[in-house]
């Protein structure tokens, strides 16, 4: 609720990163809106100032029809071949809450550890463009010290595409970013059936339920489906997650998701 307090803030034009935090410079910025719509300026984002923030900032308007109905995880139950529940329970869990920004773009992280490599693997050298001034883009370990989260991932993204004027750097960039509620990564693209990076995120920009069915190939190209179907709970969280799945206690908040679901 925080990140969406800040996106909202951010699109109309307060200079906020959305981290999810309600520190200094959020309470600053809410203070800055209540005292110019002449509200109690007490740095509480009540219901007052929410009503006037959604008017605002008009988020219906640029999100439009694109949030998953439950006819769509009905839908991707019966396809796969799952429990409705346990759909629900990675849709709760797995993804970013939504995928889209109030300013109807799709959610994204860009990785500059993974724009070195898609460079590389375009035959671009990283060393003979990287530099201080692109230091926050372009990077060979990864790091979350430069992530900004919300729209100004956007800003890092079109950074990274324009470092040089080569139409390979701008697909790199594209495949360097997590996309939509899923966090699917761009260099998956064609291994998930999409004919290149750059289809695969026109789809992501059209619904939800296209992000949903991303997933649904990720999770069957790379082998996470029959765990999810026996509902293994740490084989899938590992097969989406990663080996590091435990330590954010993915599996358990699977299992839990599920209960809650199947009760």
């Amino acid at each position: 609720m925080v990140s969406f307090l800040q996106e909202l803030l951010s699109k109309l034009g307060y200079n906020l990163p959305a981290t999810g935090y309600f520190g200094e410079m959020t309470d600053s910025a809410v203070r800055s809106f209540q005292k110019k719509n002449n509200l109690v300026v007490d740095g509480e984002a009540g219901v007052k100032t929410w009503t006037l923030l959604m008017g605002q900032a008009h988020p219906a308007d640029t999100l439009g029809d694109k949030f998953l109905s439950e006819h769509d995880l009905q839908d991707f139950a019966h396809r796969y071949g799952v429990e409705l529940p346990a759909i629900k329970a990675v849709n709760e869990v797995e993804s970013s809450g939504k995928g889209f920004l109030v300013d109807g773009r799709p959610k994204i992280l860009f990785e500059g550890h993974i724009f070195w490599k898609e460079l590389t693997a375009r035959g671009i050298d990283p060393k003979t463009i990287s530099n201080t001034s692109n230091s926050d883009v372009l990077y060979k370990n990864w790091t979350r010290v430069h992530y900004l989260n919300g729209a100004k991932e956007y800003d890092r993204l079109e950074k990274a595409a324009t470092i040089i004027p080569d139409p390979r750097v701008r697909e790199a960039a594209l495949a360097s970013a997590s996309w939509g509620s899923y966090q699917i990564m761009g260099f998956h693209s064609v291994k998930l059936g999409y004919s290149s990076v750059g289809e695969f995120v026109e789809e992501m920009k059209k619904h939800e339920r296209n992000q949903l069915d991303a997933f649904g190939k990720y999770i069957s190209t790379f082998g996470c489906l029959v765990h999810l179907k026996n509902k293994d709970w740490a084989k899938f969280a590992k097969c989406y997650n990663g080996p590091a799945f435990a330590k954010n206690k993915y599996d358990e908040k699977l299992a839990k998701a599920y209960y809650k679901y199947s009760h």
